[in-house]
């Protein structure tokens, strides 16, 4: 028959540390591959995933010595097309840029124009990939985020326990993040600290931006002058909070938009930085400090610029 299914066999599982405080909807994406997650929220609605022999909610969380029950499911073959292969180019290319890892993290220098995980309209995202060259890893989550068009430093946690340890770090802001951003402009001196509120809103046209407004969430980037150019500023920021486009706003409140940056920029100095072969956002997440989950020790993982970001500077003028 060309309509094949592919069908989940009834799974019981012991939950261990790795899945400790893991949602019950968010363990079943992981172990169901390839199952709309409509059709997960379904089958925990009728009661057919059971946890210690109990219905139970999407947002139960996972405690260890619990035993889930998996039901069989059956989805057809064109809902698991849209699962990257290994082969696929862009995937094996992340093989390349991976920076740091060992049996609780992995670091990636993420390329732009790649989303971090898949859905908008986005089949797959970095997060997926991953999944894809690692088969055998049972645990592969993101610790944070970067926008789709931000290249450099991600963390992805290959153990439940390093995510919630991280997790903490970011809560209490103990994890130092440092980005490389282009601005239009002279970056003022006095600009080392950008304290705006941000609010998210949607505009009409279905679009989602962010806006300084008084009633948006409390936002803090410090910002650091790395090199002046004629018409442009390399500036190192780190952000304090973690809100979406937060570096990306905060720049364009003081003035000073980052480069080829299709929402908040501006279209002459753009079309300035078109000319030495811009055609990216320019914001990189160059460095990133954390503790280690494991062996508590500080650590720093670079990640160097992309050669284009890196030949774009070169043909600026410095000051």
């Amino acid at each position: 028959m060309t309509n094949s299914t592919v069908q989940h066999q009834v799974e019981l599982v012991d939950i261990n540390e790795d899945n400790l405080d893991q949602r019950i909807d968010n363990f079943l994406v992981t172990r169901l591959k390839g199952v709309p997650k409509s059709m997960i929220y379904r089958i925990i609605r009728k009661g057919e995933v059971r946890v210690n022999k109990k219905r139970i909610k999407p947002e139960y969380k996972l405690q260890i010595g619990d035993c889930v029950r998996i039901p069989p499911v059956r989805v057809s073959q064109n809902d698991t097309l849209n699962a990257p292969s290994p082969k696929l180019t862009r995937v094996a290319q992340l093989a390349e840029r991976i920076l740091f890892e060992d049996n609780h993290v992995l670091a990636l220098n993420k390329p732009a124009g790649i989303a971090v995980h898949g859905g908008s309209g986005v089949d797959y995202g970095v997060i997926e990939a991953l999944r894809a060259l690692y088969p055998d890893q049972k645990f592969l989550e993101l610790v944070h985020r970067l926008d789709k068009d931000t290249s450099g430093v991600l963390l992805v946690a290959k153990k439940r326990s390093a995510l919630k340890h991280m997790h903490d770090q970011l809560r209490t802001k103990k994890m130092q993040k440092d980005y490389l951003a282009l601005v239009r402009g002279d970056w003022q001196t006095s600009d080392k600290v950008v304290k705006a509120p941000l609010l998210k809103l949607t505009l009409k046209s279905g679009e989602r931006i962010v806006r300084v407004n008084p009633e948006g969430k409390v936002s803090e980037t410090r910002f650091k002058i790395m090199q002046r150019y004629d018409g442009a500023t390399l500036v190192q920021a780190s952000p304090v909070t973690g809100r979406t486009h937060q570096i990306r706003v905060h720049c364009q409140y003081t003035g000073h938009p980052i480069a080829c940056d299709d929402k908040y920029s501006e279209q002459k100095f753009d079309d300035s930085m078109r000319v030495h072969g811009l055609n990216r956002l320019f914001l990189h997440a160059a460095q990133l400090q954390f503790i280690h989950p494991d062996t508590e020790e500080v650590t720093v993982v670079k990640a160097p610029l992309d050669p284009l970001l890196e030949t774009v500077l070169a043909k600026l003028k410095k000051k």
